[in-house]
């Protein structure tokens, strides 16, 4: 329970830092990119240092890095089917979605995660 009320006010606390940041620069549309994202992983691995040392946040660090490599191509992907293919949102999606799954756990092979 504890981890749990830690996790949410360090999030909070960074989420809204970053949003302040985001605030600050300009365009505006940055202020979405680090609304989240970085601040609940930068909070994740807070707790994964605390709660089971530094070797295992390494790990946690290489797997949010796959999921991000993995996410760029999934909307690579997406943008790529829909804007030029011109293919229908359904089949989009799911070869996205295959795109995503290669992509990450290629990655997680690779890095010696699975």
């Amino acid at each position: 329970m504890t981890e749990y009320v830690v996790r949410f006010l360090v999030g909070g606390i960074v989420v809204s830092a970053f949003s302040m940041l985001g605030d600050i620069l300009r365009p505006k549309s940055f202020a979405g990119l680090f609304g989240a994202a970085p601040s609940v992983a930068l909070a994740t691995l807070g707790i994964a240092i605390y709660m089971h040392g530094a070797e295992y946040a390494a790990r946690q660090t290489l797997a949010m890095s796959a999921g991000t490599v993995a996410l760029a191509a999934y909307g690579g992907t997406v943008c790529h089917l829909l804007m030029r293919a011109r293919l229908r949102v359904a089949i989009t999606t799911i070869i996205a979605v295959v795109v995503w799954l290669v992509v990450s756990f290629g990655l997680l092979a690779v890095g010696g995660l699975t």
